[in-house]
């Protein structure tokens, strides 16, 4: 088989991100710039200090991933990049650079959905690392993340069936949001696992939006019940129970995403399931899928569940050998649907 070597770049949102990966599969680099402390003093991404960042990251990060893969320019493939969804000012950063290094090398240049990428990250490894198995077709996806919270049914690779959606806030904006409530650090998703897991999941009883009929998802009645909560207890003067709530907040998202996700590839005859996006690094899900789930389950590693350009790169290796191409007036598409990908 003919190798393939793509160099990604990632900058949706507020990581910095550039990798190289061989045949859709195999990282040979990955290397990040985190924007996490910058962001943590607002309590959420403050999207103009983003694209700034990522202007004084985007070439030094470049630069390590080809440096730790021990390969120059001239020796890949091609050039993937994140063209949306995304903050259009971050989006543009990485683009940007995208073309001129296109532009100067003569290399082929694939704009990437984001969301796409995250769900080839479960074909990634590291290399020297065992191979994981490959996903079959069939399959049901949940993508679940800070900006997004969707059941994706995959027929064959970049074939994608939207099914459902979430209505108001994504999961992991909500996670956010109600460890704001909590008092809790930013990012919100691991600083509520760290508190429920001193905590009692059926301590508070909190509602489930089922939505049944769709399969789409809602969180903001979820959010606002805990609101009401950490008020009524603030009027009473009682004190907030953070562990408790923090624990019964993750048990009533994670009970919906799994149910959902299991009733869809039963409906849809899946023959296997995938969840990528960063809320997938959520240890409850991750045990509450894999221990119930009837169908076999792909999960990338923890690492590849975040923002990464190695899942940019890895689709950008099926894209290429699909005969994809894109030309140099690629534009940023910031609310870019899978669901419109050929």
């Amino acid at each position: 088989m003919e190798t393939i070597r793509i160099l990604g770049i990632e900058t949706s949102c507020d990581e910095t991100a550039a990798a190289v990966v061989e045949n859709g599969r195999v990282i040979l680099s990955s290397a990040v710039a985190s924007q996490i402390d910058l962001h943590a003093q607002y309590g959420g991404v403050f999207p103009e200090v983003a694209s700034r960042q990522h202007i004084r990251s985007i070439y030094p990060i470049i630069n390590a991933a080809l440096r730790d893969a021990h390969i120059s320019l001239q020796e890949v493939d091609g050039i993937a990049v994140t063209r949306g969804p995304g903050l259009p000012g971050s989006l543009v950063v990485g683009i940007n650079a995208a073309k001129g290094l296109s532009l100067g090398s003569g290399l082929p240049l694939l704009g990437i959905n984001h969301l796409e990428g995250h769900l080839y990250s479960a074909w990634l490894h590291n290399q020297g690392a065992d191979l994981p198995t490959e996903p079959q077709f069939p399959l049901l996806a949940l993508i679940v993340s800070g900006g997004h919270t969707e059941l994706v049914l995959m027929d064959a690779h970049h074939s994608y069936r939207r099914l459902g959606a979430t209505l108001d806030d994504a999961a992991g904006e909500a996670f956010d949001k109600v460890a704001r409530l909590l008092g809790l650090a930013y990012p919100g998703g691991p600083a509520i696992q760290r508190a429920a897991a001193d905590g009692d999941p059926q301590a508070q009883k909190l509602p489930r939006a089922w939505l049944p009929g769709t399969w789409n998802f809602s969180f903001s009645g979820l959010k606002t019940a805990v609101l009401r909560l950490v008020r009524e207890l603030e009027a009473n003067g009682e004190e907030l129970p953070v562990a408790d709530v923090a624990a019964s907040f993750q048990e009533a998202v994670v009970d919906v995403l799994a149910q959902k996700m299991f009733a869809a590839a039963e409906e849809f005859g899946a023959k296997e399931l995938l969840v990528a996006g960063g809320v997938s690094a959520n240890k409850a899900l991750r045990e509450r899928i894999l221990t119930e789930a009837k169908l076999p389950v792909h999960i990338p590693h923890i690492s590849l569940c975040t923002d990464n350009a190695a899942m940019i790169a890895g689709a950008g290796c099926f894209r290429f050998s699909s005969g994809r191409r894109d030309a140099l007036d690629m534009d940023a598409m910031p609310n870019w649907p899978l669901s419109e990908l050929e």
